[in-house]
Order: C-alpha cells, then sequence, then structure tokens
C-alpha cells in the first residue's frame, strides 16, 4: 500500500511537471500574442485618463469617448512615421549615391583631426588601425542590408499593428475585460480583494505611463531646441529617438549621450574640428546634460513620486536588481511590477511588518 501511494505520488508530480513544461512551451510558441496583450494593455492604461476625460467633462458616451481616443493614438503614430519615412527615403537615396572611397576618407581625416588635437600618440595609433584594417574592412552593404531588412518587416509590423490596436479598443471600451480574465482564475474568496487591487494598479500605472509620456516631452524639446540652434540636420528626428532611449532607466540616457555626440559629429564630418565639429559637440553635450539634469531632479522624482509612490533610492535598488537579472527588459518594466506588487502586497500581506514599511505611502 505504502509503495502504491509513493508511485502515485511519483506520477502525480511527473504529471504536474510535464504540464508545466507544456504551458510553457505553449506560452513560448504564442510569445508575440502574449506581447501584443501587453502592449495593448499599457496603450489602455494610457488612454484611460482621456477616455475618462472625455466621458466626465465633455459627457461623451463610452464607445465614443474610445473611438476618439484610439483616432488620437493612431493619428500621433501617423504623425511619426511621416516624421521617420522621409528621412529613410532620403538616407535610401543618399546610400545608393554614396561614394564609399569618400566616406572613408573623411572619417580618417576626423580620426587623424582628433589625434592631432588632443596630441596622442598618432604613429602608435595609425599601426594599430592598420595592422586591424578596420577602415578597410567596413562592411558597408550592412547598411543597405538593414534598408531591405526593414521594408520586408513591414508586413510583420501591419499584423502587429492591428492587432495592438483591436485589442487596445475593446481594453479601452470595457475596462473589465482583462479584470474578468485575470479574476476567473482566482478564488471567490479572494476575488474581492484581488479586485480591489486591480483597480489600484490601473490607476497608479495610468499614472505612470502618462508621467512617462510627459517625461519623453520635456526631454524631446530641450534635445529639439539644443539641436537647432547648433543647425544639426535632422534635429527633430535624433531628439526624438535620444528622448525614447531614456525610458531604459540608466543605461537608455548614456546610450543617447554617445548617439547625439556621433550625429552631431557625423553632421559637421567634412568641417574643421578644432573649429567648427569639438566646439559644437561640446555646446550640444552641455545642453544634453542640462536635459539630463532636469530629467533627474524634477521630472523623474514628480513621475515616481505620483505614481509608484516610492522612494528614489526604493526605485534605484529596484531597477538595478532588475537590471541585473533580467537585463534591458527587467530595466524597462521594474517600477510597473514592483508597483504592481506592492499594492498586492499591501492588500494581501497588510500584516507584515516590512510590508507595512513599504507600502505606508499607498
Amino acid at each position: 500500500m505504502k509503495s502504491n501511494t509513493i508511485t502515485r505520488g511519483i506520477l502525480n508530480a511527473l504529471a504536474i511537471l510535464a504540464g508545466l513544461v507544456l504551458l510553457l512551451y505553449f506560452l513560448f510558441l504564442i510569445r508575440s500574442v502574449i506581447v501584443y496583450i501587453s502592449i495593448a494593455a499599457v496603450l489602455s492604461l494610457v488612454g484611460r485618463p482621456i477616455v475618462l476625460f472625455l466621458r466626465r467633462r465633455l459627457k461623451f458616451n463610452n464607445t465614443l469617448a474610445v473611438i476618439t481616443t484610439m483616432i488620437l493614438f493612431i493619428a500621433i503614430l501617423a504623425g511619426l512615421i511621416s516624421l521617420f519615412i522621409p528621412l529613410v527615403a532620403e538616407q535610401s537615396r543618399n546610400l545608393s549615391l554614396l561614394n564609399m572611397e569618400e566616406l572613408q576618407r573623411n572619417i580618417e581625416n576626423l580620426y587623424r583631426e582628433i589625434v592631432t588635437y588632443f596630441e596622442l600618440n598618432r604613429i602608435d595609433i595609425e599601426e594599430s588601425i592598420k595592422e586591424s584594417g578596420f577602415l578597410q574592412n567596413i562592411d558597408y552593404s550592412v547598411i543597405p542590408d538593414f534598408l531591405n531588412s526593414l521594408v520586408s518587416g513591414l508586413g510583420s509590423f501591419s499584423i502587429a499593428l492591428f492587432s495592438v490596436l483591436f485589442i487596445g479598443f475593446f481594453f479601452l471600451k470595457d475596462s473589465k475585460l482583462f479584470e474578468d480574465g485575470i479574476l476567473t482564475f482566482v478564488p471567490d474568496r479572494n476575488e474581492l480583494r484581488v479586485q480591489k487591487s486591480i483597480n489600484k494598479i490601473k490607476d497608479l500605472l495610468s499614472r505612470y505611463f502618462v508621467g512617462l509620456i510627459f517625461q519623453i516631452l520635456i526631454l524631446f524639446v530641450i534635445y529639439t531646441t539644443v539641436l537647432l540652434i547648433f543647425g544639426i540636420k535632422n534635429a527633430i528626428v535624433i531628439a526624438f529617438l535620444c528622448a525614447m532611449l531614456n525610458l531604459i532607466p540608466y543605461v537608455g540616457p548614456l546610450v543617447s549621450f554617445f548617439l547625439m555626440m556621433l550625429l552631431t559629429m557625423s553632421s559637421n564630418i567634412d568641417q574643421s574640428f578644432s573649429q567648427v565639429i569639438l566646439p559644437t559637440t561640446i555646446y550640444v553635450m552641455i545642453g544634453f546634460i542640462f536635459a539630463q539634469l532636469v530629467d533627474n531632479f524634477f521630472s523623474q522624482p514628480f513621475i515616481f513620486s505620483r505614481s509608484a509612490k516610492s522612494h528614489p533610492l526604493e526605485i534605484f535598488l529596484v531597477i538595478l536588481i532588475a537590471g541585473i537579472v533580467f537585463g534591458v527588459v527587467g530595466l524597462i518594466i521594474a517600477v510597473p511590477t514592483y508597483t504592481a506588487i506592492k499594492v498586492i502586497a499591501k492588500e494581501f500581506l497588510s500584516d507584515n511588518k516590512i510590508v507595512k514599511r513599504i507600502t505606508k505611502d499607498l
């Protein structure tokens, strides 16, 4: 009898393990759908304040408010696409007419001017470059290949866009659709608590994502102003890219710093290094640092204090740990995930001393 019990226990454990493996494999197969649902959920959280404003202040009915909000999102997306497509088309034409030998000479001349200006050991560095063959071995065909891949991916992008908009529309139209889906898997005795947690999470994350939009907008305006003042080509597109990179905490600003520096230098690559390139780049970088100071000491504290309800040091540690464990994805989802965990912990573990401490502001 005892051996039969042990056997059944082993078989049950193996069955559960096999079920988990199949579930994970199934989730892996439909990972694109999960991504669409996640993006649509974020879209619905961002659009929620707009829908509520249209319903309460302008007396729109629910369907009309949702349709208006979706049209607004589509208009913003169309504006961004109209901003980037001419740039990509122009760069494609330039690449087809580009004299690669002249480009290589310009890069080499710029490098030599940098070495001379900063009094570096030019002979040793040039010998190292010649030995490595870096400039001679640059595969310039990678740029047209990238553009071809970009064009071929438009079909997949269209499917993803339609899916996100379709799912997002119903998430906005029926705000309890996502909530009801979660409650289906919740025991009846915990349903009220979970429902209360979901409403709190939706409210906090709506504020958080709307705050992020204002954060990006502030950086975009400052970047654009600085780049236009110094006559940098494609200033709006560069400013937008660098501002969007700030969505990745700590890593994003560092990447955008080097991106803006390189694009600023490349826009004046045929000019004198000491008289044009270096001063212009320094001034642009000063403007970039000013924008980061505004972001670090005004935008981010305001967003975190109003949405995540967490201390800046607490947020820093959470983002740092998430980045170490999950990489770039962890950096992006750290604050929303931590906020949701805090809300749930406060609802279900309110008597715990640690939970009381970290959720006292919720």
